[in-house]
Formats: structure tokens, sequence, C-alpha cells
């Protein structure tokens, strides 16, 4: 190998950057993504009719959104067995910042330990909430206490809420009144999601550059793994159906008569 080169493999490997950020590597990310994707199978899978009637459903709603939007039920009870899903899912996207954040050098997921990411140092506590309006006046009141501990019993550490989704870009002490008490703490802070990811990456723009790199990153992982033909996405809506072939009843009447069938006058459906 000639000298030239050998200088042009060494300036290539200098140069070369990861595929999609520049905070966390390209394996750590796929990672991610990946435990994410397993999330949605498992959510999917997890609807059966059983699961789907867990919280009770309201078929009254249902029928105002079935008469009032023209929607045929079939498509109705689909929608609802997405919606299910969907606020499963919106759980683990809180844990999938988690653990991308988990991956900046310098930094670790709290797995279960109260908090969610903090350096290993212990000069940074963080409880991360993917929105804004998740809390409670109870669990706010709650969640600053617990930061003012960890505030408290490390000297030198700040402590963060943060709102992956916040209504503007801000970093600032955490003070105001919560269930009539006043509080703050000279190192309990709340944060934006873009703040928080600059501030833990030292990349301004670190946020955007996940937001813009995401598509491409699922893309890569989706073409990496075998499609699994065996997996059975919910069975809910095939379940009640057979149960109408029956019972005659319609998709409504059958999810109502399961649901409130000890109601006075619902055993008659």
């Amino acid at each position: 190998m000639n000298n030239h080169y050998f200088s042009e493999i060494i300036l290539l490997l200098i140069f070369m950057k990861n595929k999609y950020v520049d905070f966390i590597s390209d394996e750590h990310f796929l990672d991610c993504v990946a435990n994410l994707h397993k999330a949605y199978l498992k959510a999917k899978n997890n609807i059966t009719k059983k699961n789907f009637y867990t919280n009770k459903v309201d078929t009254i709603k249902l029928t105002f959104d079935a008469k009032f939007n023209d929607i045929d039920e079939e498509s109705l009870i689909q929608a609802e067995i997405l919606r299910q899903i969907d606020k499963s899912i919106n759980n683990s996207i809180g844990t999938f910042h988690e653990q991308i954040l988990g991956g900046i050098k310098g930094f670790e997921i709290g797995n279960l330990s109260g908090y969610d990411i903090k350096a290993k140092d212990n000069t940074l506590f963080a409880d991360i909430k993917n929105k804004h309006n998740t809390m409670n006046s109870s669990s706010a009141e709650a969640l600053f206490q617990k930061l003012s501990k960890y505030a408290d019993e490390n000297k030198k550490s700040k402590c963060y809420w943060v709102q992956v989704l916040a209504k503007s870009s801000f970093c600032e002490l955490w003070k105001g009144e919560i269930n009539g008490k006043e509080y703050s703490h000279s190192r309990v802070y709340k944060i934006s999601g873009d703040q928080f990811y600059a501030l833990l990456s030292g990349k301004e723009n670190a946020l955007f550059q996940l937001y813009k790199n995401l598509p491409i990153a699922v893309k890569d992982y989706l073409n990496s793994v075998e499609k699994n033909k065996s997996v059975k996405e919910n069975s809910a809506l095939d379940e009640i159906k057979v149960e109408t072939e029956t019972s005659k009843r319609t998709i409504l009447d059958q999810i109502t008569f399961e649901n409130y069938s000890y109601y006075l006058g619902f055993d008659k459906l």
C-alpha cells in the first residue's frame, strides 16, 4: 500500500461521520428503534376481545360517532382498537427518548431507579414526560418533591422536568404554586425537549437531527429484519364478529351486551 493511498484512508476514517446523528452511535440508534418496534408489535398483538373490554367500551359515544361521522360499525370499532393501541404506544415513545438520551456519553437511563436519566457523575437527574400536559397537580407536586430530594442529596447536581413536546423552547427554574403551596429550588428546572437534547449532547440541533434522520433509520431497521408472517395483529374485531354470527346482533349491540348485560334491560339485546 503506497503512502498516498494510506493517507487517504486515514483522512476518510478521521472525517467519517455517523449515518444518522452525531451524538450517539448508529448501533445505539438502531437498537432504540428496534425496541420501539417491539413495543408496537406487542401493542397490536395484545388487543384481543378480552383486552379490548378491559376498561369498558363506551358504546353510547360510539353510537354518536357512527351516526354523526357516517362511519360503518366495523370501521368504527377498528378505529377504536387503533386508538387503544396508540394510547399504549404513547408510553413507549417516552421510553424511546430515555433510551436515545441514555446513549449519550456520560449519561445513563434510570432503569426503575426513580429518575429517567442521570449523569454518571451525579451532576444531573431528569424525569422525562413526552408531553407538557401529562400530569395533574398532585403528580406535579410529587415530581417537584422528588427532584428537590435528588438536588438536596447531590449538592452539585441540577435536576430537570423534561417536556419533550413543550409549548415553547425553554430552560428555566421550576417555581410556582402547586396545590396551593409555593414551590421553588435553586437547582430544580423545567426544560423543553429540544433544549434538553442540546444540553446532554452539546449539539444545539440534536433533536432536529433525530427528527430528520428518524425515517432513514427506521427504513434501514425494517430492511434488516425479516417480516414475521406468523405475527397476528389484533383479533378483537374478528372475535366480536364471530359472536354476531350466532347472536344476530349488530356489532355495537354485541359489544354493548358483552359489556353491560348486567345493566337493567340490557339483557334483552
